[in-house]
């Protein structure tokens, strides 16, 4: 049994990188309280475990005295020398002690650690693979939903989908793929905690990158966001170099860039626009598709008068505001839109 330890503990250090000498001391530890446990002692001892053999000695350690107070944590001067004239007052002696019946327990302790600390340690690798994907985006298959909460199996570890990161009145159904954002990953006793989003403008963000080259390549920028998930989003995007169509790379041939971000959120409503340094610029872009006739802007306020044909008021408006409020969100400006006989 001995030697089967010593085999895990190489294999576990070559195969998944755990320190022997980590494991060893944690064994070590356990084995002293199943020890103390199981002889119900409170001796001083401690546990060796030999990393060449795997064979585990149960040591006392008494401290050389003068006078003994308490014989099962000190010797007297006088019976150390006679086991060795060298000790000192305030030496340590550790002697080997039978321990009948402990090898089958300090099996069953070892055999436990291993299984322990190699859970410990997938779920550390676990906890760091996805804390370094915080802001990204992965992809799952949805196991179920329990009270509200939509869990995502993403290959080692569930994710969770809370209530107020769904998107309303998106359905979520077992075996479906999807891709979502991590939003947080916590680490707790039972290991990593993933919490994902649906409604984050930053999947938005990810998806473009995702499915657009020039974006990845720092070709094209994205400058700004806004979101009312499921709904309807807005994107600004900046071309970096004067010869490359920033509007044309996203929407891609056909669209067929854009349409497969709309498809992964499932029909959401995308327009993307040209960002622009110029405050009267931009807003009037931010309105698209309505035609803007005039922007005005008060620097101090930061409120933009927007001039807009009658039969383009509506449109600039949008349903229930959304067109404006959307505008507003993406450039920083509050947005006043008159038509131009109200003006």
């Amino acid at each position: 049994m001995n030697g089967e330890i010593i085999m895990a503990l190489d294999q576990l250090e070559r195969e998944r990188g755990i320190s022997k000498d980590d494991l060893v001391e944690a064994l070590e530890a356990v084995l002293l309280s199943a020890y103390r446990k199981h002889f119900g002692t409170t001796e001083n001892v401690r546990i060796q475990f030999d990393r060449e053999t795997g064979n585990i000695k149960v040591l006392s350690r008494r401290q050389v005295v003068l006078t003994v107070k308490d014989p099962r944590k000190e010797i007297s001067l006088d019976e150390a020398r006679a086991k060795n004239p060298k000790y000192q007052v305030g030496d340590v002696i550790e002697e080997e002690i039978p321990a009948h019946g402990f090898g089958r327990i300090a099996a069953q302790t070892a055999k436990q650690v291993v299984v322990q600390r190699l859970r410990d340690k997938e779920r550390g690798m676990i906890y760091e693979e996805f804390a370094e994907r915080e802001g990204d985006v992965v992809t799952g298959q949805i196991v179920r939903v329990e009270r509200g909460i939509v869990i995502m199996d993403l290959g080692r570890v569930e994710g969770y989908i809370l209530p107020q990161e769904q998107v309303r009145g998106e359905k979520y159904q077992e075996r479906d793929r999807m891709k979502a954002y991590v939003l947080e990953v916590k680490r707790t006793p039972k290991g990593p905690q993933i919490f994902l989003s649906r409604t984050h403008p930053g999947l938005l963000k990810r998806l473009f990158e995702l499915e657009v080259p020039e974006i990845r390549d720092g070709v094209v920028e994205i400058r700004a966001i806004a979101r009312e998930a499921g709904s309807r989003s807005k994107v600004a995007v900046k071309a970096n170099l004067p010869e490359v169509d920033a509007l044309g790379a996203c929407v891609g041939p056909r669209g067929a860039r854009v349409q497969v971000i709309v498809q992964e959120l499932r029909g959401e409503r995308i327009d993307i626009i040209e960002w622009d340094d110029d405050p009267r610029v931009f807003v009037a872009n931010a309105l698209s598709p309505a035609r803007v006739l005039r922007v005005d802007v008060n620097q101090e306020d930061r409120v933009a008068r927007v001039i807009v044909p009658e039969n383009q008021l509506s449109l600039a408006i949008g349903r229930d505001g959304q067109n404006a409020r959307l505008a507003a969100k993406l450039t920083g400006w509050k947005v006043d839109i008159k038509s131009e006989r109200n003006a």
